[in-house]
């Protein structure tokens, strides 16, 4: 399955237009689909792709290979940049001799169970369409109109097609776990559309980039630097939450999300605390004052030099 650079990438899957079935469908709508050792093609889908690893994705396989997030980025990742946007994430890195999953062998994938979330959609993409521009909801900011649907992708090197496996669209999703990926991957794919919808006439800070992809990819320093630093002085935090990212990364992950979308796009979510707000604004009047008082001692010298 070959993939040009200039191809969008929807978790990583080529969304080539000649592959895609011009049919809209539904949670209901009934596909013919198997893929399992017998068939001729099996795992030809594992190479020759770009595979986006989503936060929960990371979290998942890190844990089934006992490695710390990092070091699993590091060895089985590579960079790259999320839906032709300027915020850093990551993607498999394809072996070297053939140019497939590292974790794919004649017998399948060696961890199925936790496969990213990339490999569980195909062979039914979805599209996720928001229109009408964006509007205020209990004090949210959310999207207006809004389409969601199915399509199924055919390749011509795929059998699975031609197996007799009937199923609708929802049990090949609950089958695949794909459900699950989607409640996990929401908020996180809600930053990379907020991103998107702001275009490119204002980039990521160097600084906002950093802190991304390490909220993105490495949950641990993410938790150091809630609790290592001056956060928990600085944002007023529910103390259930304050423990509950302590010790579960699930809760870490998605607070990561919340924080992330205040952070980089002022979204409702955190909230700094009224001493420190009080603290900013004297700071600031400081510096005014100290900016005025300057401007005026250059004045007076500049009048006693013109006099002398």
């Amino acid at each position: 399955m070959e993939h040009s650079d200039n191809e969008p990438l929807q978790f990583g899957k080529g969304n080539n237009p000649s592959n895609i079935m011009p049919l809209k469908l539904t949670l209901d709508s009934k596909i013919k689909f198997r893929c399992y050792p017998g068939v001729s093609c099996f795992t030809a889908c594992c190479g020759n792709i770009k595979i986006i690893l989503t936060p929960y994705d990371i979290l998942q396989l890190s844990r089934r290979l006992n490695m710390p997030p990092h070091e699993f980025v590091s060895e089985y990742a590579e960079p790259d940049f999320l839906e032709q946007t300027d915020m850093p994430g990551v993607r498999i890195k394809m072996r070297a001799d053939d140019n497939r999953c590292p974790f794919v062998t004649k017998e399948g994938c060696t961890v199925y169970s936790d496969r990213p979330t990339a490999c569980r959609y195909y062979p039914i993409g979805m599209a996720d369409f928001h229109e009408g521009g964006r509007k205020e909801e209990d004090g949210k900011e959310v999207l207006g109109g809004y389409d969601k649907f199915y399509f199924k992708v055919v390749e011509k090197h795929c059998k699975g097609h031609l197996e007799d496996k009937e199923w609708t669209i929802a049990e090949w999703r609950a089958d695949q776990g794909v459900d699950v990926r989607d409640e996990m991957n929401k908020e996180w794919l809600r930053l990379i559309m907020r991103r998107k919808s702001h275009g490119h006439q204002a980039s990521l800070s160097e600084q906002a980039q950093r802190m991304f992809f390490m909220a993105s990819t490495d949950l641990p320093s993410f938790r150091r630097f809630i609790f290592e630093s001056s956060f928990l002085d600085t944002y007023e935090m529910d103390a259930d939450l304050v423990e509950k990212i302590r010790t579960d990364d699930i809760e870490l992950m998605k607070f990561s999300f919340v924080y992330l979308a205040a952070t980089l796009f002022g979204a409702q979510g955190l909230r700094i605390k009224e001493e420190k707000v009080q603290a900013k604004v004297a700071e600031i009047k400081q510096r005014q004052d100290e900016s005025v008082l300057e401007a005026i001692r250059e004045y007076e010298e500049m009048k006693q030099e013109q006099a002398r």
